[in-house]
């Protein structure tokens, strides 16, 4: 009986992500951009890995959404890898929130990301993971620190 009730959440989350993000689809197509009720259903098993695999926990409709708000208009995103990139983008957000410590919030996050994926990544989702948002986090943690220690991170 314990396990029916757990899965009655995720039935009901799943649902409403598809809602959501049908709903989103009338806003991205308009930049050539739709998802299908499998992607969208890939897109929720993959949100649940990430969050498992940052040891976070998510309440209300999730970040996917926000992203692709946030990316659709971008010109490095085409509608054959639109899926995909989601994904990824999905699992660089959960990674970038933990590695910053939450100094961020979600809107300036995926600011940052976009800035930077539409800007000096040129749409490379490797420069976005490996380099630049990695010199943010740290930059961050550097400068907390500093603060912690009762130095002046400008000096």
């Amino acid at each position: 009986m314990k396990s029916d009730f757990a899965m009655v959440p995720k039935k009901r989350e799943k649902k409403e992500l598809l809602g959501l993000m049908q709903d989103c689809n009338q806003i991205t197509e308009k930049f050539g951009l739709s998802l299908s009720e499998k992607q969208i259903q890939n897109l929720e098993e993959h949100r649940i890995k990430a969050l498992q695999n940052t040891g976070r926990i998510e309440f209300g409709e999730g970040i996917l959404k926000k992203l692709a708000y946030a990316f659709c208009d971008s010109p490095f995103l085409f509608p054959n890898s639109y899926e995909e990139t989601l994904i990824e983008l999905q699992d660089l957000f959960y990674y970038f929130k933990t590695e910053s410590m939450e100094q961020l919030s979600d809107d300036e996050l995926i600011e940052a990301m976009k800035e930077i994926y539409n800007g000096k990544a040129q749409g490379s989702l490797s420069y976005l993971s490996q380099t630049a948002l990695e010199d943010l986090c740290r930059n961050l943690r550097f400068n907390s620190f500093d603060s912690m220690d009762g130095r002046d991170p400008e000096e």
